[in-house]
């Protein structure tokens, strides 16, 4: 970006901290919003700010009053309702980032890696520069990506305003988010259109997708499963904990779990088979059939390392379940468990059959949920054992799990209050903005 504040690249402005006119950090930009026209420059009226609570806001250009290295410096206060793109909005980071233009010279065609956006004297932001890369043909005629970067005047672009059905290529964009971790994922997918939500989620592999759609409200999660090709869908459900892909086999129409089920691997499918037949709110619907499962001969260090496993949550790395053979679930007689605190104070040769709590009763797989819940309140515990009649381990109910179902359905889509003092003050809706020319969109989401 310009030291003068007066052109800003999008993918500079990216990830820039937002601060209040006294100094106080109130986000960081995520994106910016454009208005793409028939004739004219496309024109930018805001910025999209995530907020703490991982809220993505809408803050209008109008209440910009500096865009400096490193910050943005608005005026007044946010208003923190959740950002919803309208039908006419176009957001840069994720829509036309690796989109594919025409030149308008007639010289061909070239992908777009950057955006420039610049201040008019009447105050407006219009997208005044497009940094793009030209296409090269190969062999046979196709496209190549790698080719010349050229810095352009908007006027040199043709066809910058494309339909949903013409939308860009999703790996520049997966690239801005390949860091995050999958509930943040999930939080920018969900705010994402339909077209575009599909887009992303089929470009990510089987193991990233897994981890998003366990973090995703229900629709979501069956819109996206349903609109995978059925061989991929059933590899995704592979990829997920036992308990997540059940819960979520359950939200479809019983032939379409049916097909789904017969295309997954016979061991994987066997699991959540057996965990569709419990009832939601029971321990043996709340399980998961993977927990880490050791004999009681496992050294130590053995142990360790089982729990060290990248996949598993911090809840079911917290202990050891200890069994007598198989080690499979459902398993030989459950023995007790080994908490990961005191694996860590004893000599790694040690067998863990020797450090055993064998005082946390183990729950049966028809305990209502509230009984799970009091379990694991009473005894401080972030996981719990299930057993069937014959005191055989048949899988673990973990925290996370239970607070799923204790808090509301759409809690993933209801976003917590900021607290004031992210702004200052309470939130407020709208109102025009200071800067000369007031920017359409200054107050439009009041």
């Amino acid at each position: 970006m310009s030291g003068s504040g007066t052109r800003v690249f999008v993918a500079r402005l990216a990830g820039t901290s937002v601060f209040d006119p006294i100094g106080d950090q109130v986000g960081r930009v995520r994106d910016v919003v454009v208005l793409l026209r028939p004739k004219g420059a496309p024109r930018a009226v805001g910025l999209v700010v995530e907020v703490p609570g991982k809220r993505r806001v809408f803050l209008p250009l109008t209440r910009v009053t500096a865009v400096d290295a490193g910050q943005v410096i608005s005026t007044g206060l946010l208003n923190l309702r959740r950002f919803e793109q309208r039908p006419f909005e176009t957001l840069v980071v994720g829509e036309l980032f690796d989109r594919t233009v025409q030149l308008a010279d007639g010289s061909g065609s070239a992908a777009v890696e950057d955006v420039a956006i610049e201040r008019q004297r009447n105050g407006d932001w219009l997208v005044s520069k497009v940094f793009v890369r030209r296409h090269r043909p190969g062999r046979g005629g196709l496209l190549r990506r790698r080719g010349e970067p050229e810095l352009l005047d908007i006027e040199a672009i043709a066809g910058l305003a494309r339909t949903a059905a013409d939308a860009q290529g999703a790996a520049l964009l997966l690239a801005q988010y390949d860091e995050l971790k999958p509930a943040d994922l999930a939080d920018v997918l969900h705010d994402m259109g339909a077209t575009r939500r599909m887009e992303v989620a089929t470009a990510l592999d089987d193991e990233r997708l897994a981890d998003v759609l366990e973090e995703l409200p229900e629709d979501d999660q069956v819109a996206i499963l349903s609109g995978l090709e059925r061989t991929r869908a059933a590899d995704v459900l592979e990829a997920m904990q036992p308990d997540d892909a059940a819960d979520l086999l359950n939200e479809l129409p019983d032939d379409e779990q049916a097909e789904l089920l017969g295309l997954m691997e016979p061991e994987e499918a066997r699991d959540v088979r057996r965990l569709l037949a419990y009832e939601d709110n029971t321990a043996g619907g709340l399980m998961t059939t993977e927990p880490v499962v050791l004999g009681p001969e496992t050294p130590i260090a053995a142990a360790l390392a089982h729990v060290r496993r990248r996949e598993l949550t911090p809840a079911l790395a917290s202990m050891v379940f200890v069994v007598r053979p198989p080690l499979e679930t459902p398993t030989g007689r459950f023995l007790g468990v080994v908490h990961l605190q005191r694996l860590l104070r004893e000599p790694p040769h040690e067998s863990i059959g020797a450090l055993l709590d064998t005082d946390i009763d183990p729950l049966p797989a028809d305990a209502p949920l509230m009984i799970v819940t009091r379990r694991l309140a009473t005894y401080d515990l972030l996981a719990v054992p299930v057993v069937d009649d014959e005191r055989r381990l048949l899988g673990a109910v973990s925290v996370d799990d239970v607070l799923d179902h204790l808090l509301p359905e759409d809690w993933r889509e209801t976003d917590e209050e900021v607290h004031p003092a992210v702004t200052g003050a309470q939130p407020v809706v709208g109102g025009a903005g200071s800067a000369p020319g007031g920017a359409q969109g200054g107050g439009r989401r009041g």
